[in-house]
């Protein structure tokens, strides 16, 4: 069968600023925008993130599923979780959206904490919860990144898919290689990240992809105190508790 398809077809405009950034070389992508327009959009970013983050206290980032009913149980979990560490002085950040990210601002704002909501641009809207204090709109995937580690002292991940994993392994790689210290990462729902945990002893330390003691970098727990727990211990090592952001490990 012949392709008739154009060789040469025109360029469309991209979805999303990301979008035109990795394929700034494509031609199939019409660029709106110089490589000085880009670096300045991603500088703007930065400091927007920094201003308004900068004196929020000590806060733990909440992961999960934006698809999350309100009836589940992981909504219902992580909406306690999050209270209870607002009770305990921390602020809450997720991603602004809806599921597990409205379930953890919600028990954030139940408490009185600070409840951020760091939402990203998508080819399909992404509304912000209606319980965020402070709500950032990114463009980006990798500056709206630097916020979640930056002004947390600890992540909690609960339940999700490609998204929630791909803030995990950042968080582990940090951990992993130095550039973020005593910094707790807590898995919640045993049932679903046991497998991971399996498979991360059974194939990346059986085949010595990993040391023994990166095993350790992550923590399995269904219960809300221990987990409040677990982040306190971690941020007193830190020493972030107790005084706000001349506490910061920043």
């Amino acid at each position: 069968m012949t392709d008739h398809s154009d060789p040469f077809p025109v360029p469309r405009a991209p979805t999303t600023y990301d979008e035109e950034l990795f394929a700034a070389e494509a031609e199939a992508i019409l660029a709106t925008q110089t490589d000085a327009d880009r670096i300045d959009r991603v500088r703007r970013e930065l400091e927007r993130g920094f201003s308004e983050l900068g004196r929020i206290g000590p806060a733990v980032s909440v992961f999960g599923s934006a698809r999350t009913a309100e009836s589940d149980a992981d909504y219902l979990l992580a909406r306690r979780t999050a209270s209870m560490l607002g009770a305990a002085g921390f602020g809450v950040i997720t991603g602004g959206g809806p599921g597990i990210m409205e379930a953890a601002n919600r028990g954030a704002t139940e408490a009185g904490a600070c409840s951020v909501g760091l939402n990203i641009e998508l080819p399909f809207e992404q509304v912000t919860n209606p319980y965020v204090d402070i709500a950032l709109q990114f463009e980006h995937f990798y500056t709206r990144k630097v916020m979640f580690v930056r002004y947390a002292c600890a992540f909690v991940v609960f339940p999700g898919g490609y998204g929630t994993l791909d803030e995990l392994f950042e968080a582990l790689t940090l951990i992993q290689t130095g550039k973020v210290v005593h910094f707790p990462v807590v898995l919640v729902g045993r049932s679903y990240w046991q497998g991971l945990i399996d498979w991360t002893r059974d194939r990346l330390l059986a085949e010595a992809k990993i040391a023994p003691e990166d095993l350790d970098l992550m923590e399995l727990s269904d219960d809300p105190a221990e987990i409040v727990k677990i982040v306190l211990a971690g941020a007193r090592r830190q020493g972030v508790v107790g005084g706000g952001p001349q506490h910061r490990k920043f």
